[in-house]
């Protein structure tokens, strides 16, 4: 959790340029999208997590990689890319159709491709071929290991229904603070329209 803060400081202190505004602006769109994905993950519980408390596991999201806010705009994209990309991904297995209710599961999938998409042109945007390197290395390398740990983590527990609950939890709360990111994001940009 405290790594989710810390990349929320850091991206909104590296966002800004010399001229006060984001090389790439988020559409409220997607962070409705956003908040959607957490209600449909809420909605996907099927067990009280207290049932589950022997399978709780400390999954160490890699937080020392972005504290001091030491980000760079390109990187800090790339990790929240790098984020949805992978929770796409582990709810995009044939073991989690299985686990899950698919009608719930399925807006989930869509929600965070449409996410992803949004942040495909972002990453277009702020990422030169130089750049190309920053998906394997620092932040975005360490964050693939720690979904690779939840990925070994599902496999041990057999992908039980309590080691998918305690997943869906952890995910919830990554997601939970890359919302919180892309609302700040708009809100600095001045970007938000008055209800």
């Amino acid at each position: 959790m405290a790594f989710v803060l810390s990349l929320l400081m850091a991206l909104v202190l590296v966002s800004y340029g010399p001229g006060g505004s984001l090389g790439c602006v988020l559409s409220q769109n997607h962070v409705l999208i956003g908040r959607k994905n957490l209600r449909l993950l809420g909605q996907m519980s099927r067990l009280s997590p207290h049932l589950c408390l022997q399978d709780r596991k400390d999954f160490a999201f890699p937080q020392e990689m972005v504290e001091g806010g030491q980000l760079q705009e390109a990187q800090a994209i790339s990790v929240l890319h790098e984020m949805l990309q992978q929770s796409f991904n582990l709810f995009h297995t044939e073991r989690s159709s299985a686990a899950w209710n698919t009608t719930l599961l399925e807006q989930l999938r869509t929600g965070l491709h449409q996410q992803l998409d949004d942040l495909d042109a972002c990453l277009g945007q702020v990422m030169g071929e130089e750049d190309s390197a920053l998906g394997r290395t620092g932040p975005t390398l360490a964050l693939k290991r720690y979904f690779q740990g939840i990925h070994v983590y599902l496999k041990e527990k057999e992908y039980s229904d309590c080691a998918w609950e305690t997943v869906r939890v952890e995910i919830m709360r990554s997601l939970s603070s890359s919302v919180s990111l892309q609302e700040r994001l708009r809100m600095m940009d001045g970007d938000l329209s008055s209800p």
